[in-house]
Parts: C-alpha cells; structure tokens; sequence
C-alpha cells in the first residue's frame, strides 16, 4: 500500500503545479496586434530572496564590431487589475544609436545581440508567478539569473 501511495501523491503533487501555473496564466491578457508575449517559468529555489532575474529585451543585428550600440525604449512595469500580478511591456523598439568610433569600410559587419540602452533592467525572483514580457514583433526577449553571495564583508572606516 505505501508503495503505491508515494508515486500517487508525486503525481498528485506535479499535476497541481502545471495547473496552477496554468491558471496563473489565465489572469494574463493576450497579446495585441504585432505583439508577442514571452513567458518564463522560474524554477523553486532555496532562498528567492537573495536572487534577481536580469531581462534583456532586444534584436540581432549586423554592426561593426568596433562600437557599443544600442536601442532607445524602455520596460513599463504593469499591475494586471484584480489578480496584482506583474507583467512587463515593451510598446516600441526605438532607434538605434551607438557610439561612433570610426571603422574601417573594408572591415566586414558583425552579428550581435543589441539590447535597450541605461541600466540593466532587474526583477524579483518569484518562482511562484510567471515572468511574463510583451514586446513588438520581431524583439527577442533573454534572461540571466543573479545570485548574490552569502559572505558580508565588513567596511573599514576611514
């Protein structure tokens, strides 16, 4: 009997996960005309609050590889009315721009990811919630996940 009961509840306890993370999604709109929405589920972790979740919101575009560039916009962060769950929206893609060190015509282009410009864009860590990002067609959407050491490290004075 016991031998039974574990698998049974192991199966009870995944199949309650993928439904709620499905009715999660359910309090999220969908996407409008020439939108896409990306969704990331974040996996438990043992201490979510020592730890951030980077996007990155961008294109893949040929540029010399002598220059930063860069794209113009922002993330808005939005609260879904009734539910108070978060989603986080691109309206526009803006301009290019980058630095202009000169470049050799000769030399031939490359391909790189381009993300938006200004300070690195980071959220809570949340496992329990999807992250979930709408941008215009044709942007692409990455992460990385931020851990932050456990050792302090005291300051001198002075």
């Amino acid at each position: 009997m016991k031998t039974s009961f574990v698998p049974a509840l192991a199966a009870l306890m995944i199949t309650a996960t993928v439904c709620e993370a499905a009715d999660n999604m359910k309090a999220f709109p969908a996407p409008e005309a020439g939108t896409v929405r990306f969704v990331l589920h974040l996996p438990k972790a043992t201490d979510e609050t020592a730890m951030k979740v980077e996007l990155q919101v961008g294109k893949t575009v040929e540029v010399d590889a002598a220059n930063r560039h860069f794209f113009g916009g922002a993330i808005q962060e939005e609260t879904i009315d009734g539910w108070g769950f978060t989603l986080y929206r691109l309206r526009q893609l803006g301009p290019m721009a980058g630095t202009l060190m000169a470049v050799d015509p000769g030399v031939p282009k490359v391909s790189r990811f381009v993300t938006l410009g200004g300070e690195p864009f980071l959220i809570r860590y949340n496992s329990r919630l999807p992250v979930v990002v709408y941008v215009p067609k044709g942007v692409e959407v990455r992460h990385r996940i931020w851990t932050a050491g456990t050792k302090f490290v005291p300051l001198q004075q002075g």
